[in-house]
């Protein structure tokens, strides 16, 4: 059976269904940020409406509340351990988020993210996905990465393309990228 990734990850990681293990929890670090998982008190207080210190003025915006009520209402904790916030690293302040929809199906796993506007055109979206990219294509079971973005949303075209995904296609109405 042919493995993912290098000989010495296959060695360390049994291949077990991805939710059956313990996804990693840890934070992923970048130059100038921090994408942790998102805490309890983070998502009770975005999903409610609410405020907490430590986020920038304009966070959570209205896709960050949206994560933060899917994350309150999962079932499944397992399935909430794709989605991290991002954090500016020189100040501390969340500033967005970002997150794989698990599990995968078929060896794809889509992600998403968001920047507030008083953070945004400083290259945190790009690296940001570069980061959650190469996370996910580390797993055994993700042989894909994959985004939807509305054709006029150059800015964000720019950042998928920057990630490294490719135009697949489209729906009509969104444009489909992926790492393969």
């Amino acid at each position: 059976m042919p493995s993912s990734g290098p000989p010495e990850r296959a060695a360390r990681t049994p291949h077990r269904p991805f939710l059956e293990r313990r996804v990693s929890t840890s934070p992923l670090f970048t130059e100038r940020l921090i994408l942790r998982p998102w805490p309890s008190a983070d998502v009770a207080a975005a999903a409610s409406g609410g405020r907490r210190p430590g986020w920038a003025p304009d966070f959570p915006a209205d896709g960050d509340r949206v994560v933060a009520g899917l994350l309150a209402a999962a079932p499944d904790p397992a399935a909430a351990r794709g989605h991290r916030q991002i954090v500016e690293r020189s100040t501390g302040l969340v500033v967005g988020s970002i997150g794989l929809f698990l599990p995968p199906t078929d060896g794809a796993v889509e992600f998403g993210y968001g920047v507030v506007p008083s953070r945004r055109d400083r290259g945190y979206a790009t690296e940001a996905a570069r980061a959650i990219v190469a996370f996910a294509l580390a797993e055994p079971d993700v042989r894909t990465v994959r985004a939807g973005v509305e054709p006029a949303n150059a800015a964000s075209v720019r950042v998928l393309e920057k990630a490294g995904l490719s135009r697949l296609g489209t729906d009509g109405e969104t444009d489909r990228y992926g790492t393969a």
